[in-house]
């Protein structure tokens, strides 16, 4: 019998699954055709599809009302949206539509809510969390913002220094501000406390030597922030806890405080077999801030999230063409895309990160082992790795097929043109792919642009000084 490349992921997987189904044996994306956008734009291409950054935020917000309602939790729940996952108008600005808060974490992040502001699309009461390394520059526009009368806006302090450099430039004005507390990194890591935040066991002196009776600041936060993200493990609840009760020994003597930045974030998924419970870990949450807090006899803190990669990266995909099937070997064949993986996935190349790897046509033909390379001349052009044994299956492609075999990365909405620089040079110069949006109109109906085409020689020569 043939072993089809639907039959594996039919027998591997659930399938169809939430956002892929087939219809005439090729593949769809949240009830997209990908191979109507492929033959109405060729490839290769960069897709973002806005509706499904709203329902992200829809499925967290109602988890999270959900447990706060069963716990009788006293505080409330405020998700931001971290504009440095996608600073994109087209992703901020349908964030925006579902009345999220924002995250900053440099200073044109400042100029860019302006901007915002200016077109109408978000109120100066909005919730701002002022993350990052605060150069001056930064301090000086988070501090114009607060000008403008957006007065919703914390500074998260990340070093002891910032607190005297802030105060320099303060004017005898009071600013709400949080702390961001540094955590133990990880068993592996190869250091073991962040670089980020200030130290948990110098924050409560901090704040009776530096802050308590100065009029420049009102703490209002406490930040904790685990970099691999909300995680059902030993040493995610072991800092989580560790954070929720230093809030509590800073709640009793800082009567101001009210707030708890659960930072970090949601994973997403990254392949067909993923299994996470967002809403096990959202109960949990609440269920032990609650308890601690209670046990303390502190209120309960008003919950923050800073969701980026769980709020756009499900969104996103990137569409490539089979150029060339090369069989280097007994053992290795390859499928030679029509761009550079390095430049168009970098998290895949930097930090082996994994996405949804799927065919978009030919899920009837065999499958079979492959690799898939890029047209760079970089050794470390390629992608070989899934959840088969460490192996990509695909279905079998020949050079002679009339048809050519497309690809799809899945759920790459975040980061990706931040890490890559979007626009900017490339590797080999190979240039950056057209850039397209699906969204549905106000009757449903699906609508699809192109936001930018793919980059010219011009663009090119025009920053390298040819011209």
């Amino acid at each position: 019998m043939k072993n089809t490349y639907f039959n594996l992921i039919d027998q591997s997987y659930y399938f169809p699954q939430d956002g892929f189904d087939l219809n005439d044996n090729n593949l769809t994306f949240n009830g997209v055709s990908i191979k109507y956008l492929i033959e109405k734009y060729g490839t290769p291409f960069r897709l973002m599809y806005l509706p499904k950054i709203g329902d992200q935020i829809k499925k967290a917000r109602n988890l999270f009302n959900r447990a706060i309602k069963s716990h009788d939790y006293n505080g409330s729940y405020n998700f931001c949206y971290c504009t440095k996952t996608s600073h994109f108008h087209h992703i901020v600005s349908t964030a925006l539509k579902q009345k999220v808060n924002l995250e900053t974490s440099s200073a044109f992040d400042i100029d860019l809510i302006e901007k915002l502001y200016e077109r109408g699309e978000l109120k100066k009461d909005i919730m701002i969390i002022h993350n990052g390394y605060k150069t001056d520059e930064y301090i000086t526009k988070i501090l114009r913002l607060q000008e403008k009368g957006f007065t919703n806006s914390t500074i998260i302090l990340d070093s002891i220094t910032e607190i005297e450099r802030i105060e320099k430039l303060l004017n005898g004005r009071t600013i709400e501000i949080g702390i961001r507390m540094a955590i133990d990194e990880e068993p592996q890591s190869s250091y073991y406390t962040s670089r980020l935040g200030i130290r948990s066991n110098e924050l409560i002196n901090l704040y009776q030597k530096k802050l308590k009776g100065n009029k420049a600041f009102k703490l209002k936060m406490l930040h904790f922030f685990v970099d691999s993200g909300i995680k059902d493990t030993i040493y995610y609840w072991g800092e989580f806890n560790k954070a929720i009760k230093l809030y509590c020994k800073l709640q009793k003597i800082c009567p101001t405080m009210d707030s708890f930045d659960l930072g970090g974030g949601f994973p997403i998924r990254n392949h067909l077999g993923f299994k996470y419970d967002y809403e096990y870990m959202i109960n949990e949450i609440v269920k032990n801030i609650k308890e601690t807090c209670t046990a303390e006899g502190v209120p309960d803190p008003n919950i923050v999230t800073e969701f980026g990669k769980y709020t756009v990266g499900e969104a996103g995909a990137t569409i490539f063409k089979v150029i060339e099937q090369k069989q280097q070997n007994d053992q290795e064949r390859w499928y030679i895309v029509d761009n550079s993986l390095m430049n168009t996935i970098p998290d895949a190349w930097s930090i082996n990160e994994k996405f949804i790897l799927l065919p978009i046509n030919k899920w009837g033909n065999e499958a079979v082992r492959a690799n898939i390379g890029g047209i760079s001349c970089d050794h470390s052009d390629y992608y070989n790795s899934e959840d088969f044994n460490q192996q990509i299956m695909l279905p079998e492609y020949k050079n002679s097929d009339k048809e050519p075999l497309y690809l799809g990365f899945f759920h790459t909405g975040a980061y990706q043109d931040a890490i890559s620089g979007y626009g900017g040079l490339k590797h080999c110069l190979i240039p950056a792919p057209k850039h397209v949006i699906v969204d549905r109109d106000k009757k449903g109906n699906y609508v699809d642009y192109v936001y930018r085409n793919e980059q010219t020689v011009e663009d090119m020569m025009d920053i390298l000084g040819y011209e």
